[in-house]
């Protein structure tokens, strides 16, 4: 596939470091975006390092955003508005994947979905019709994704426009997962409850990296 730039906002946590990483293994140019940019450069300084001199910048959240082609979301639920409101007007014309789980702790074992439906929802109600909110990579094991390993684990791309899941679903394989068209933008709902389900999976049978697989259809790769 083509290479975009993507932004990682929220770059500096588990899960956003995680998908940076793989995706600069990958060979796209990435820049990781956080609150506090001197930390994003720090993190940013630290994977080129580690990977040979991969395109990595670090950047505060909007910087990061405007210098992208895609931007990828992976920050808590309860800063999803806040830092969408922020980098919003960097958003015009592109896609924005939203890895978003409205987890309420402590209860994070329960399904709590909000009441617009789902956090992407409420994320393309924010970007309104400029930006095309995908939903994608609920049900990853963080800490797995920096390990390097084989994920072992497929990943569901929700949108409501075919090209742009498309777009994901290739991004999410070039970043080493399976990954599948799971329809219209509202079917996040079931992403992301999920992922309470795996959390509680995890705690029951005291392991760290509950996720799913496809069974049934195949799946086809670039």
């Amino acid at each position: 596939m083509a290479q975009p730039t993507i932004a990682v906002i929220g770059g500096t946590g588990s899960l956003g470091s995680g998908l940076a990483r793989r995706w600069a293994q990958a060979g796209f140019t990435v820049r990781i975006g956080s609150r506090v940019g001197g930390k994003a450069a720090a993190a940013a300084a630290e994977l080129a390092a580690a990977l040979g001199g991969a395109k990595v910048t670090g950047h505060a959240n909007l910087e990061a955003a405007q210098g992208a082609g895609i931007a990828v979301l992976a920050v808590p639920f309860a800063h999803q508005r806040p830092i969408l409101e922020e980098i919003r007007p960097a958003l015009a014309g592109k896609i924005l994947v939203d890895t978003t789980v409205p987890l309420v702790p402590p209860k994070v074992m329960r399904v709590q979905l909000p009441a617009e439906g789902c956090a992407a929802l409420i994320a393309q109600g924010i970007l309104g019709t400029d930006t095309v909110v995908v939903s994608a990579f609920h049900n990853v094991a963080a800490d797995m994704l920096a390990s390097g390993a084989d994920p072992e684990c497929d990943v569901l791309v929700a949108g409501d426009k075919a090209e742009a899941r498309e777009t994901v679903v290739r991004l999410a394989q070039a970043a080493g997962f399976r990954a599948w068209h799971a329809g219209p933008l509202a079917n996040s709902a079931a992403m992301e409850a999920l992922t309470s389900v795996l959390i509680f999976m995890n705690r029951h049978y005291k392991a760290e990296h509950a996720g799913i697989r496809v069974a049934g259809v195949t799946c086809r790769t670039p």
